[in-house]
């Protein structure tokens, strides 16, 4: 599946294109240096230009802009420059005053700057601090209108200067914002044009356009949409700008969306109504390894349409996001160079690219970096079609050496930026991060400390010279918990060339009907009442067949994993680890067959099945990793002339009772921690995922775990489980689901003769998130809805309740209802679908019924529409306002959330709320207060508490899960603390004096 419909045919351009995508840094750089070398007579002309323009730069101090000079006092290695970015990002939008206060407050302490302004109280400070980022603004806007930017432009025109306009603001949340964008870019480009004093576009002022402001879901999973939605719009602007001949370029945004913007790019560019206009241009990202293969697909572009595209070469503004974000989902590499000077190296060898091909490109170079111009205008030559590029209210102080009759007349544009304060928060941070690390040429050349010669310093030959060409403190992905241990691999759902790879296996996989049954020493049984297993996406679709075990097969089973618990707790734990991380690997080579298989049984969209593989995988290695280091006998201090020692040993049996939300992640953390312990285990899965189960355990046995070490015993709970948890020769309990069972199970082991076994139990939660005024209402919204939809609400720290404070309530529920309308309900293997089916129909049903109650008792705010299949148990994700907490009396296990309002003052009283529910598993924080988030952190008795982020997806070994009180027992699954929780801890005390004395004592050699 994957895709509804076969995608376009990609070119051999396109496929070295995507083959670059992550390739090796080393490789690519290899490939980059001799392109971006010169001769040496060609490099003591660079240096030398190079130094006439920083010395240029330095003596023109008096006419630095205000954010130059800003950005060195106080740049991001500094707690002030930290403080002053908190601040920029987020004051102007604070609406009520005391919440502003509070984050004056708030991070003049942090910064120390108290001593400073010891004599002003934070209510004098306000205006103050809000006047001197409005200051901070002005420099970054060009104005609050197109026509006050284009009129603010003239006496800088008039110095030879060129602009391109760009319309502030973010990426579209909902339609109305794209709406909203749209309509200004028209707007701006009309109002341009009748500005215009020229005939061409080179000459006159441009537009520059985010793709992402005129869809608001500009991603590779909507591709289709986007194709058949955006594309029209963008025509529609460049059809208004071809009218009035000014240029519109395409902003580059975030790699994984870059081969959807060719594609798009494509599709517009080829229209016949452009015939005749040289216009249209795009961003390349110069820190983006595929960026040479970008300006090979341009020139082809431009050649098969014989018209010139304006190609402006930038090094890029998502540098430390892109890195996480490959981090993050476990991908093979970065999509960027982890180097600075290897994004320097790019940027050159992309530049005499673009000079090559001069008869498709008009060439746009943006920099700030000296040595970059230099290097530029070397190439260049006499040559004068192609232009400079610098951002509106930095870097100026370096163009006028070269702008207008006066000097060298070289061309150069002004991206300026236009809108209101609101409108520049998040362009203002990214510039913030570039400019003000210390490591910037804007920074540098701001510091007279940094001699000239390192400002000037050449990149090619610095990176030439280095053994190690990536960056030695950013590992690759696989590599980002160290020696300890790999980290899981991933699935880069934006690559086409792995999504065709995944699809043909996935097809294959898609008509195989999988089997479970009792798996007692290694043989399945079938013997058993048998049952079907349908799909919860097409309940007329059958997975496959189960057969659930009888009470006597739960004897046998007991008895064999009884019989082997000496055998395999007396395996070292080294072995241990190694069949672990062997099952590691054998779940990350049968990735398609467990996607399919999760998919079908569990309903579990494409995404989320690749995060339990990558969970499950995390587990076998994580605790392979903990048992090394946490099992081994600890010899402990005491007094001369004894030895004493604490050691950990099994338990003996474990039974594993795991539910059908992770039915591979859950299933395989409770067992692979058993077994990495010592212990044998009986696994019992969820009544409604037993083929996922099966699987597994045919891959730990395939693994080298025992047979007799590991049954699976899949069936009803009140059978398989209640005979389990009755039997006194099992000697601990995991278990995963509601609090009610949890319960029931702690009452029947209480009940038990004989010794008294540890229960783990992780259970529900009241989940709750609170939203102060400081939060940014469109990273709140983003967070909101990965937390309470993502798979179908059927997570464990799923989103429940969510508290928002009046002051920014209306927003915030405004732009939830419309990113909402952009939810897509429907089968779990088409990419496109971002919510999937509920469990089966008990589930729907217990759905359905709160969704009535709730009708009658608090606000509907929105309902998703719901087009999927008829025949699935598809519940279409809501959400309600409620007044109060209370009217909510348990958790509700689904795409289902509830927002209640509270006002700043009544923090506290929200704080108690939370508190009575009994829950205690996981909360969400947003605000950009400190002093907020420790106090909540401090008064709120839960497992988990996540701040400006999403309340879902915790990563083994990162941030251990589990609840407190109603919640769950401890210890925390994926922690430090679980394996000894399995074990029984013996201590020896050896009196070494006992035969001969204390000769290690007497025999100490003096100094």
């Amino acid at each position: 599946m994957i895709f509804a419909n076969a995608l376009p045919a990609r070119s051999a351009l396109q496929n070295a294109m995507t083959k670059a995508y992550r390739r090796d840094e080393t490789t690519c750089l290899e490939a980059l240096l001799p392109e971006a070398a010169f001769s040496q007579e060609t490099l003591l002309r660079i240096d030398a230009t190079a130094a006439q323009l920083v010395e240029g730069t330095r003596a023109n101090r008096k006419k630095q802009g205000i954010l130059d000079t800003l950005l060195y006092r106080y740049d991001l290695s500094s707690q002030k420059g930290i403080a002053l970015m908190c601040l920029a990002e987020a004051l102007l939008r604070i609406p009520d005053k005391a919440t502003q206060q509070k984050l004056i407050r708030d991070k003049m302490l942090t910064a120390q700057w108290a001593r400073h302004l010891s004599q002003i109280g934070s209510v004098l400070i306000r205006p103050m601090v809000i006047q001197g980022i409005k200051i901070i603004s002005k420099q970054f806007i060009m104005g609050t209108t197109i026509e006050k930017a284009i009129k603010r432009a003239r006496s800088s025109e008039e110095m030879g200067y060129r602009y391109s306009y760009d319309m502030l603001g973010e990426s579209a949340k909902t339609r109305e914002d794209a709406r909203h964008y749209f309509e200004s870019y028209h707007r701006a480009i009309e109002a341009i044009g009748k500005a215009c004093r020229n005939a061409s576009p080179i000459t006159n002022p441009g537009i520059s356009v985010k793709l992402s402001a005129l869809y608001p879901r500009y991603e590779f999973a909507k591709y289709e949409q986007v194709m058949n939605e955006l594309a029209p719009l963008l025509l529609t602007l460049a059809k208004t700008a071809k009218q009035y001949q000014i240029g519109l370029t395409v902003d580059a945004e975030e790699c994984d969306r870059l081969e959807l913007s060719l594609d798009i790019i494509e599709k517009v560019f080829s229209d016949p109504a452009l015939d005749g206009w040289e216009g249209f241009g795009l961003a390349v990202q110069a820190y983006q390894k595929r960026a040479p293969f970008v300006l090979d697909w341009l020139a082809d572009l431009a050649k098969r349409y014989q018209r010139r595209l304006m190609v402006r070469l930038v090094k890029g503004a998502y540098w430390d996001s892109e890195i996480k974000w490959s981090q993050v989902p476990g991908l093979e590499g970065y999509p960027v160079f982890t180097r600075k000077n290897s994004t320097d190296v790019s940027f050159i060898a992309c530049a005499k690219k673009m000079f090559e091909y001069s008869d498709y490109f008009y060439p746009q170079f943006a920099t700030h970096n000296a040595y970059s111009v230099a290097a530029i205008l070397e190439m260049a030559g006499t040559e004068r079609q192609f232009e400079f590029q610098c951002l509106h209210g930095m870097g100026q102080t370096l163009y006028d050496q070269l702008v207008g009759e006066k000097n060298r007349n070289i061309p150069c544009r002004i991206y300026a930026p236009v809108g209101t304060h609101k409108d520049l928060l998040g362009y203002l941070v990214r510039r913030l991060l570039e400019n003000g690390a210390n490591s910037s040429f804007i920074n540098h050349i701001a510091n007279d400390q940094i001699p000239l010669e390192k400002i000037i310093q050449n990149p090619v030959a610095r990176i030439a010279a280095l053994a190690h060409k990536p960056h030695p403190y950013i590992s690759l992905p696989k590599n980002l918990f160290g020696p300890e241990r790999l980290n899981s691999s991933g699935v880069d759902f934006s690559n086409m060339h792995t999504l065709e790879q995944l699809k043909t296996k996935m097809d294959a996989l898609s008509k195989q009907q999988w089997t479970a049954g009792p798996l007692i020493d290694g043989k399945m049984l079938t013997d058993s009442p048998e049952h079907t297993i349908v799909s919860p996406s097409n309940s007329e679709h059958i997975v496959g067949v189960t057969h659930d075990a009888t009470s006597q097969q739960v004897k046998n089973a007991i008895e064999q994993a009884d019989r082997a618990t000496s055998h395999w707790g007396k395996t070292t734990v080294e072995e241990r680890a190694v069949f672990l991380e062997r099952a590691a690997d054998l779940f990350e080579q049968h990735q398609p067959e467990l996607i399919t298989l999760l998919c079908k049984e569990a309903g579990k969209q494409l995404v989320d099945c690749v995060s339990e593989i990558r969970e499950a995988v995390d587990f076998c290695r994580y605790y392979a990793a903990r048992a090394r280091e946490d099992l081994l006998p600890k010899t402990l201090n005491g007094p001369t002339g004894e030895f004493n020692q604490l050691s950990l040993h099994p338990r003996g049996v474990i039974a594993c009772i795991s539910p059908w939300n992770f039915p591979l992640a859950i299933f395989t953390g409770q067992i692979v921690a058993a077994l990495a312990a010592g212990n044998t285990v009986i696994a019992k899965p969820a009544e409604q995922t037993p083929l996922i189960a099966a699987k597994a355990i045919r891959l730990l046995h395939q693994a080298g775990i025992p047979t007799a070490a590991l049954q699976l015993l899949p069936g009803r709970g009140e059978i398989v489980g209640a005979e389990l948890v009755a039997d006194t020769r099992i000697a601990g309990v995991m278990f995963t689901g509601s609090t009610e069972t949890a319960q029931l199970i702690n009452q029947s082991l209480a009940k038990r003769q004989g010794a008294i076994v540890p229960f783990i139990a992780e259970t529900g939660g009241q989940n709750a998130m609170i939203v102060d005024s400081s939060a940014l209402p469109e990273q709140v919204v983003t967070d909101v809805i990965s937390s309470a939809f993502n798979s179908a609400g059927q997570r464990c720290s799923a989103l429940r309740v969510l508290f928002l404070q009046e002051d920014i309530a209306p927003r915030i529920i405004d732009m939830l209802k419309g990113a909402m309308r952009e939810i897509t309900v429907g089968d779990p293997a088409l990419l496109s679908t971002d919510v999937g089916p509920v469990i089966d129909k008990d589930a729907l049903t217990m759905l359905n019924n709160h969704f009535a109650e709730m009708q009658k008792k608090a606000t509907l705010i929105y309902q998703v529409e719901n087009k999927s299949h008829p025949n699935g148990y598809f519940f279409a994700p809501c959400a309600f306002e409620l007044s109060d907490l209370t009217l909510l009396k348990r958790e509700v296990f689904g795409p289902i959330l509830h927002v209640i309002r509270y006002a700043e003052k009544n923090l506290d009283q929200v704080l108690d709320q939370i508190i009575n529910t009994g829950y205690g598993l996981t909360l969400g924080v947003h605000s950009r207060i400190d002093a907020t988030v420790k106090y909540i952190q401090d008064r709120m008795p839960v497992g988990n508490m996540y701040v400006n982020r999403n309340i879902i997806g915790a990563v083994v070994g990162v941030q251990p899960f589990g609840g407190e009180r109603l919640s769950g027992t401890g210890p925390k699954a994926g922690g430090p603390h679980y394996l000894p929780r399995l074990c029984v801890e013996r201590a020896i005390s050896v009196n070494t004096t006992a035969c001969g004395g204390n000769a290690t004592l007497v025999s100490l050699k003096e100094e």
